[in-house]
């Protein structure tokens, strides 16, 4: 017999570049980089619509407090013309409270926004104290005045430069400030989005490659392919599923090979005795009469039984076994075939105990059936040793029928059982067809079963021996 040795079990090589990876990294990259726009524009907008509002809260403050310092400076004083004669004086005055730290922030808005420079005085009169400087860098300012008052009486007007006019120099160095910083948050998310992307494409593209390259390997009759199984994931589970997928396959060509290796050697045995016989007739060695003749015809009718039952389970195979179901008694099916080879079974020096009710219809062949019980009783008179015993029951259970048969030693390992309808499979893995036929009658019987949309179980029995339990589906009658 030939040794077919499976393929060696590999993991797959390290795949290309996936094309999947590449598109699951686009959409990735390019969501993120729309999400961070929307962002940036989004945020910069905000900022700008509130930037007003937020300049003229803080100048309000700012002016009502240089307001009042500037009136008790005055009941001290008496005048302003402390101020006229000495600028310096005002400038720190005005540092004074505006940053009551003492020094000014070192960079930012509130710098830019809180300098003297902003701010003008007036006396009583009208008259300036302290003016505004002109600016190459803007229009001359519109300007917001607040009364100074000392004891009720006013002293004096604190003009300013309102918010919207400050935003003119003020909107670009303050949005400046916070657009880099928002630069600097975007880029950091599209670097972000770009390694995320990256890795994540790669995993995924590297992992469905796989499985690609697996798939296409299984397509071309290679199926030893197995894929990493890692993880709990959906991928992980659809990589045993290959595997198993794959191990199934790998199983179904080794038993195709041992099939047809095992079918070779049952029709090898008849025709080398065929042969031999043939020519020992020619060599004038046996002489050519009837009774070499029916050897020679025994031998043939043994090949034709071979071939008929290999053409069976063909068919079976292929869904096109022909089974003509109609409704029919299996109790009377059953109790013909066994009142047919009692004397047959006697002959084996082994005893038939049956219980099997008067009907049970079910929807069944009659053909078929009794091929079945004919490949029974042959599985039971070739293993039973003599002297045996044969038991049969029929009965229902649910809405089944229940056939049991069991027979006395010698029994089966109990590791062996799932074996027994594999198709020329035999216990003592010998291949003396003495002791077991060809091997077909258990794979027949099943096929048969199955046909009939029945079940078939084996299991040890308690005579020593094999128990087999057959369950049909009854035949409901309508109402």
């Amino acid at each position: 017999m030939t040794d077919h040795a499976p393929p060696a079990k590999r993991r797959l090589a390290r795949p290309a570049l996936s094309v999947l990876g590449l598109k699951l990294f686009a959409v990735i990259l390019i969501v993120n980089v729309a999400i961070s726009g929307l962002v940036f524009v989004g945020v910069s907008r905000s900022i700008n619509d509130g930037f007003i509002d937020y300049l003229e809260t803080t100048q309000a403050a700012l002016v009502n407090n240089l307001a009042d310092t500037l009136s008790e400076e005055w009941s001290r004083q008496e005048s302003w013309q402390w101020l006229r004669t000495d600028p310096r004086a005002w400038r720190e005055l005005v540092r004074r409270q505006l940053w009551p730290e003492g020094h000014p922030p070192p960079v930012g808005i509130q710098r830019d926004m809180t300098q003297a420079r902003d701010f003008v005085l007036h006396d009583a009169n009208g008259l300036p104290v302290i003016s505004l400087p002109p600016r190459r860098d803007r229009q001359p300012a519109h300007l917001e005045w607040i009364p100074i008052r000392h004891e009720g009486r006013k002293v004096g007007t604190l003009g300013y430069v309102p918010p919207d006019q400050l935003m003119e120099h003020m909107e670009k160095i303050f949005l400046e400030q916070q657009q880099r910083n928002l630069a600097i948050i975007v880029a950091s998310l599209v670097l972000a989005s770009l390694l995320l992307a990256g890795g994540l494409s790669w995993w995924l593209g590297r992992r469905t490659q796989n499985m690609a390259l697996a798939t296409r390997r299984l397509t071309q009759g290679d199926y030893g392919a197995r894929l990493a199984e890692r993880g709990r994931d959906e991928l992980s589970r659809l990589s045993q599923d290959f595997n198993v997928l794959a191990a199934t396959l790998e199983a179904n060509r080794e038993s195709r090979q041992r099939w047809v290796t095992d079918i070779a050697h049952e029709l090898r045995t008849p025709l080398a005795v065929l042969r031999g016989e043939i020519e020992a007739m020619q060599d004038g060695i046996r002489p050519l009469d009837q009774d070499n003749l029916d050897s020679l015809s025994q031998e043939v009718g043994q090949l034709e039984r071979l071939v008929g039952d290999l053409r069976l389970l063909a068919q079976s195979d292929a869904g096109a076994l022909e089974v003509s179901l109609a409704p029919l008694d299996l109790a009377e099916s059953l109790e013909s075939r066994l009142d047919d080879a009692r004397g047959w079974i006697e002959e084996h020096d082994i005893s038939l105990a049956s219980d099997i009710p008067k009907s049970m219809m079910i929807r069944g062949d009659a053909q078929r059936l009794r091929q079945l019980w004919s490949n029974l009783i042959d599985n039971t008179l070739a293993y039973t040793t003599a002297p045996g015993e044969l038991r049969v029951y029929l009965q229902v259970n649910a809405d089944r029928a229940q056939l049991i048969w069991e027979d006395s030693a010698p029994g089966v390992p109990e590791a062996e059982l799932d074996r027994l309808t594999q198709r020329l499979y035999r216990v003592e893995g010998s291949r003396n067809r003495k002791s077991g036929g060809s091997g077909l009658g258990l794979s027949i019987a099943a096929a048969l079963i199955s046909a009939h949309g029945g079940t078939l179980h084996a299991s040890l029995s308690s005579l020593g021996g094999l128990r087999w339990t057959i369950e049909f589906p009854l035949l409901t009658r309508p109402h």
